[in-house]
């Protein structure tokens, strides 16, 4: 820990006595008391962080441009949106565009937003996601010195996307960063939030984002992260989303590469009438480790939510799903469904799935269920009878495998991208002809 001990005390020195400073102290307390979890933690039980703990890791105050430009030209979603860029966790006003903004909305960097209007920003900073809730999410706090702020107020409706791109470049010392992503969005407010995480080929980075939001009534958040880093690229990510009445959380959720990738999504519907839907793939190669934990509370009755993940793993690649429903007591008339589908292109591959309800009411229409297997040799003979050679054939039922949860992706640059991502990373290669 002595590594994380003297880049703190660097990180902190400057900054000014307060609340901020105080709990950063208590976040790295605790993260120092809880260490790296291992296999023993139970919602850790599938994920070992072992070799990250080993690694050396160093913060960034500076970034080189001519490389971060590069890297976001060359992957460039070519998307008409806000953007706000991060390379390797420092805010890049060169390559990010915040102009003609709206009335009642506010978005800008974390660092602005913290010398500008500190007490707010403090109030809404921990709020969902504290010091207390697992040790990346401490570490996040003790290390926040970036991100993005997002205000709609009431009745606003962004006129586009926002995309926040969190650019990882290759550097002599990995670099790690904590970005910390303050979501406030008013009633009848509606907006499309696109995260991108980039690596570049070389890259062996550590990143480390907590995104917490609070969606007042009736507000909708349409939610889309795109996790495309390089096999020797570390993420851990937490969403953690309180959603009051008639509030409507949907996340897209596409992870494309990482050496070892967690996410946590958590929604508290705590108001009646409250929906939330997840869909995602987790598409695997090599020796890439992609771990999945979501979690629905659902505090209220009347509330609905959704869920659909599927894992597509080859070589040596492990998925972990675990998808947890919670009901709580005198919250009737609940909808909550969840599927989890699994293909597996290789004998060595793994999926360790583990969907989960609990529940204390008892008018609820709840529904779990999951499948793990290989290529179904009925629908490929179908296709070879019908003059598609065997390798074709392999590769577009996989592609059509993971069309499910493609082609529920909002945006069509982000589809189109996926799209051809996975069809041109399968073992038996699809080329596809897109308009």
């Amino acid at each position: 820990m002595n590594q994380y001990s003297e880049a703190f005390t660097a990180f902190n020195k400057d900054a000014e006595s307060g609340w901020l400073k105080s709990q950063r102290i208590a976040a790295f307390a605790r993260f120092e008391h809880l260490g790296f979890p291992t296999p023993n933690v139970e919602r850790w039980k599938y994920t070992d962080t072992k070799a990250l703990a080993r690694r050396n890791f160093t913060l960034k105050r500076d970034y080189d441009l001519k490389a971060a430009r590069e890297l976001l030209n060359s992957r460039d979603l070519q998307l008409d949106a806000y953007r706000l860029v991060l390379v390797n966790g420092v805010y890049a006003p060169e390559l990010s565009d915040l102009d003609a903004m709206q009335d009642a909305v506010v978005i800008e960097p974390l660092s602005e937003a913290l010398d500008k209007e500190l007490e707010l920003t403090c109030g809404m900073m921990g709020r969902l996601a504290g010091i207390d809730v697992d040790v990346f999410t401490a570490m996040n706090f003790a290390f926040a010195g970036e991100g993005a702020v997002i205000r709609l107020g009431n009745n606003q409706q962004l006129k586009k996307p926002l995309l926040l791109v969190y650019l990882s470049t290759a550097s002599e010392t990995p670099v790690m960063s904590h970005p910390r992503v303050l979501l406030a969005a008013g009633s009848n407010s509606e907006m499309q939030l696109v995260e991108y995480f980039v690596g570049a080929e070389d890259a062996g980075n550590f990143t480390n984002r907590v995104l917490e939001g609070v969606l007042e009534r009736n507000a909708q958040l349409r939610h889309t992260l795109l996790q495309s880093g390089s096999d020797n690229e570390w993420w851990v990510g937490r969403v953690q989303i309180e959603q009051k009445r008639d509030s409507r959380y949907t996340c897209h959720h596409m992870n494309l590469g990482g050496k070892l990738v967690r996410d946590d999504l958590v929604a508290d519907l705590n108001g009646e009438g409250a929906e939330s839907s997840f869909s995602g793939l987790l598409f695997g190669r090599n020796r890439q480790h992609l771990d999945i934990h979501s979690l629905v509370n659902h505090n209220a009755p009347l509330t609905n939510s959704f869920e659909n993940y599927k894992a597509i793993l080859n070589d040596r690649a492990r998925g972990v799903f675990n998808g947890k429903v919670i009901v709580k007591r005198d919250s009737q008339k609940i909808n909550a469904q969840q599927s989890n589908a699994n293909l597996l292109l290789s004998d060595q591959a793994e999926i360790d799935t583990k969907p989960e309800l609990e529940i204390y009411a008892d008018d609820v229409k709840c529904s779990h269920g999951a499948t793990t297997g290989q290529l179904d040799e009925t629908a490929l003979f179908y296709l070879r009878a019908r003059g598609i050679n065997e390798t074709l054939a392999r590769g577009l039922l996989t592609l059509a495998f993971a069309n499910e949860v493609i082609d529920q992706l909002p945006i069509p640059e982000i589809y189109r991208l996926v799209e051809t991502t996975v069809a041109g990373q399968l073992p038996q290669q699809v080329e596809l002809e897109l308009d």
